[in-house]
């Protein structure tokens, strides 16, 4: 729990029970799966027989994706709760090639140290206190060539109008205080943090939301929700 805020953990505890009802607070994670796994799994060239970590995995959205797609799948999390719920869901739906694990990523251990094809970090590095221990720990645990998919909220005022007074306050797309905007992090902190650990840009999208017709896509525009693809060096 050393690089956890405890606030944070207990926030996820008490709703994590709903994490696979489609109509909860968790409905913007369930539209928006599919179109960020399709992405990574265009970007890996496919991840069949490929070994997976999903850190911070939560209710296991995008471990049970990728599972279903063929990769040996670890989800990882410090919720009690969600991990809990991930092994329920995954034992109902008999997923194959799918394991999870409550635990924090440095407690993986060096046995687990340049073990994985892909790492995803996925709505997780705007709630640890130590952001860059994470991308750290990411490079430790990759094969040389591995690829790592960070997704997070990015800092400037449209994503402050847009990510908390829009989704929380006016829309309710989730819950009110999921999100503090001093925690949210820009493409060029990400990315310097990457390069200080020897990781290579390889594409960064951004996801938009249309009001209106209600719906998600891909696109170039990165100032709100974003998620980077970055590799390994291969020395």
């Amino acid at each position: 729990m050393s690089n956890a805020d405890p606030l944070e953990v207990a926030k996820f505890n008490d709703v994590a029970a709903r994490w696979w009802d489609p109509e909860s607070e968790f409905k913007p994670l369930h539209e928006i799966n599919p179109l960020r796994a399709g992405y990574i799994e265009d970007r890996c060239g496919g991840v069949a027989g490929k070994r997976w970590l999903d850190v911070g995995c939560g209710g296991g959205l995008m471990a049970e994706a990728m599972a279903y797609r063929g990769a040996d799948v670890l989800g990882i999390d410090l919720s009690e709760v969600a991990i809990q719920v991930a092994q329920a869901h995954a034992e109902q739906h008999q997923v194959p090639n799918l394991r999870y694990q409550l635990t924090g990523i440095e407690a993986l251990g060096a046995e687990h140290e340049g073990q994985y094809d892909v790492i995803t970090c996925l709505e997780m590095l705007e709630h640890v206190p130590d952001p860059m221990a994470i991308i750290e720990q990411c490079q430790r645990l990759l094969k040389p060539g591995g690829d790592l998919f960070i997704s997070t909220l990015n800092r400037n005022p449209k994503a402050f109008a847009f990510a908390i007074v829009g989704a929380e306050y006016l829309l309710n797309l989730v819950p009110r205080g999921t999100h503090e905007f001093k925690k949210f992090i820009r493409p060029s902190e990400l990315l310097s943090w990457c390069r200080a650990f020897n990781f290579e840009l390889q594409d960064e999208i951004g996801l938009t939301y249309n009001p209106i017709t209600r719906t998600y896509k891909l696109a170039p525009d990165v100032s709100v929700n974003y998620m980077v693809h970055v590799r390994k060096d291969n020395p």
